[in-house]
């Protein structure tokens, strides 16, 4: 049963397991103002309802986030909690940007081919800007880099197995990635209770070269999951929902190419947060600090969110883990452009953007790693053939590097 509107915003004391009647009452809530707020802002003069109704989501999102155990008192599936504690932050903080919004927002039309004429709909219109966080064919994406196809687009079956198939293949990846980072330290960091990367007994540069590999396998771990999550979701969208494959463009662009940071941030890697972190953080510290401070506020803010996501499982991490990696991956775009304006790139820009990320992503990673979330379940982690030869591998090298 649906509590009353008093109960549903008064904010927990603990968490509960999440059930039929708890989805009902904590989860369905935000996600219904969501929606209502996407389609208001599709509609002239709603600005007042909106701004009526902000107060209400922020609150909903912020019960649902907090008070609800997706896990279900299973450690290595907290992954589950972190999850929708981004979606609730996703949700507040999309709907005050839309809350503030003047003007209505343009659905603007994607190629599509001359048999196929797209039908205005506005609760189709509501429901992809709930999901469609790049804004894609959308007046508010205006600067947003989009990857060209990979996948052929001459039907909707064709593009579907195609993605279909990229997005298992990347889903065994990330697999077998995640059973090598858990196996080099299957009692600390590999475990729910979580550790350093940084292994005190060995000399600093081994200590530093396993540390990197280690952040870099996450790297590209990271990459697999949210591919293979973006092509499998895609699948059902396009056959069963009937949406034009141009409206699933690729999410990243070859990143490991990028010869600069700015490339690396700003088209090689995913865009989904762009316009959220440019909202919280880049258009409040530009109007302070011009576009320096955007710069910097985009990056700080990202740091915040990936901070709130280890709140999830780690209560009594320290926000500076994040906010100092992520806030120097701003600062160093900001070195670039003042040092060599656009003209970073060549092979130098290469090792120079490698190095930068190297050297940030291993604080990133170890605060990932602290605070338990390399830990959590893996999609290999009954597939004993595959799981078992990787174990060895891994438990081989490391042996090589403390026999070192």
């Amino acid at each position: 049963m649906i509590l009353p509107l008093s109960d549903s915003l008064r904010l927990p004391t603990a968490r509960v397991p999440i059930t039929t009647e708890t989805f009902l009452s904590g989860i369905l809530p935000p996600v219904v103002c969501y929606f209502a707020t996407a389609f208001l802002v599709l509609l002239p003069r709603t600005q007042p309802v909106r701004i009526a109704l902000w107060p209400i989501t922020a609150v909903l999102a912020f019960r649902a986030a907090t008070s609800l155990d997706v896990c279900m008192g299973q450690p290595k599936l907290d992954f589950l909690n972190i999850d929708l504690q981004l979606s609730m932050f996703c949700i507040a903080v999309r709907t005050l940007e839309w809350t503030v919004k003047t003007k209505p927002f343009i659905r603007v039309l994607v190629r599509r081919s001359s048999t196929d004429v797209p039908k205005r709909n506005s609760m189709l219109d509501a429901l992809d800007l709930t999901y469609n966080l790049r804004g894609c064919g959308w007046d508010w994406s205006q600067g947003l880099y989009v990857p060209p196809e990979t996948h052929p687009t001459s039907s909707r079956l064709a593009f579907a197995t195609s993605i279909l198939i990229s997005g298992l293949k990347y889903t065994f990846v990330c697999g077998a990635i995640h059973s090598a980072v858990q196996s080099f330290s299957p009692d600390t960091f590999g475990s729910v209770d979580g550790g350093t990367i940084f292994d005190d007994s060995l000399p600093p540069h081994l200590r530093y070269l396993r540390s990197s590999i280690i952040a870099t396998l996450c790297a590209f771990g990271i990459y697999s999951i949210l591919r293979a999550a973006y092509e499998l979701t895609a699948v059902p969208c396009v056959l069963l929902f009937r949406q034009h494959p141009d409206q699933w463009p690729p999410s990243f662009d070859s990143p490991w190419r990028s010869t600069s940071l700015r490339e690396f941030w700003s088209r090689r890697w995913h865009q989904w947060f762009r316009r959220l972190f440019i909202f919280l953080g880049g258009y409040p510290l530009s109007l302070l600090f011009g576009r320096a401070g955007g710069v910097m506020g985009a990056f700080l803010a990202s740091g915040f969110m990936h901070h709130l996501a280890l709140l999830a499982i780690d209560p009594s991490s320290e926000m500076w883990r994040m906010l100092l990696p992520f806030g120097m991956m701003g600062a160093g775009v900001v070195i670039e452009r003042v040092v060599a304006g656009n003209n970073t790139g060549g092979w130098m820009g290469w090792v120079w953007t490698m190095c930068w990320l190297m050297l940030w992503g291993n604080v990133m990673v170890d605060g990932w790693a602290r605070a338990g979330m390399l830990g959590g379940s893996s999609l290999l982690d009954s597939a004993t053939p595959v799981r078992q030869p990787i174990e060895r591998l891994v438990r081989m090298f490391d042996r090589y590097l403390h026999a070192s």
